[in-house]
């Protein structure tokens, strides 16, 4: 989703990066380790401006991996490169694929972060049956931590999802939260090219909600 959503402004003109401050489960390559989310957004667009600030080969959560690894995560540090990143960019979008209340440092949670930068939330679902409990669970946490939620997006819907379920996760959540779905995105199938990505994104999601901007180039 993240890819998808950077190609789409960056399509539209947008200076676009994608930061992402910790990464586990890193790649090690020719004596090199990568992230292996970042590399996948260079590879639907070249052009993206990406970043990291921590990266951990293991797959652990976060505050375990750098305890592993030997290398704390300071958030004051992300602060400082958020603001850096941030300021030289027309979109930027940080990446998260932990928990909300994931511990990323000694008393210190995913949800301190993001209300740390100021960041409104995108929760990113996909359908399945425990998928409300889930994201129900993470948004009455979120607002109890007086974090801004911009939407939800209802992503990967392969073609052999129940419909009862497919219908009932957007009209429960919005029921239940008077949070707005702002997006329906199919499975594609085997290698997804950009055009295809973009198309999917264009199609599927309220891109102006998302970015709480009126894009005129949607008008042309």
């Amino acid at each position: 989703m993240t890819a998808g959503l950077a190609a789409t402004m960056q399509s539209l003109g947008y200076s676009t990066t994608v930061y992402k401050p910790i990464q586990t489960n890193g790649i090690e390559r020719n004596g090199f380790m990568q992230s292996p989310d970042l590399t996948y957004v260079k590879t639907i667009d070249p052009y993206i401006n990406t970043h990291f600030s921590y990266l951990y080969k293991s797959d652990l959560e976060p505050l375990i991996a750098s305890e592993l690894e030997n290398e704390p995560i300071d958030i004051e540090l992300i602060s400082r490169e958020y603001g850096r990143i941030s300021s030289t960019s027309d979109c930027t979008l940080l990446d998260g694929d932990c928990g909300i209340l994931s511990p990323i440092a000694p008393a210190v949670q995913t949800a301190d972060l993001v209300k740390k930068l100021q960041l409104p939330l995108l929760f990113v679902v996909t359908p399945r049956e425990d998928s409300i409990n889930d994201t129900l669970l993470s948004i009455y946490t979120a607002q109890e931590k007086g974090l801004e939620i911009r939407g939800v997006v209802i992503n990967n819907i392969k073609d052999d999802c129940p419909k009862n379920l497919l219908n009932a996760i957007p009209r429960v959540i919005e029921e239940y939260t008077n949070i707005k779905i702002l997006g329906l995105i199919s499975h594609i199938e085997g290698k997804i090219s950009p055009e295809d990505l973009i198309t999917s994104i264009l199609n599927g999601v309220d891109i102006e909600s998302i970015f709480n901007v009126k894009i005129e180039k949607l008008e042309l």
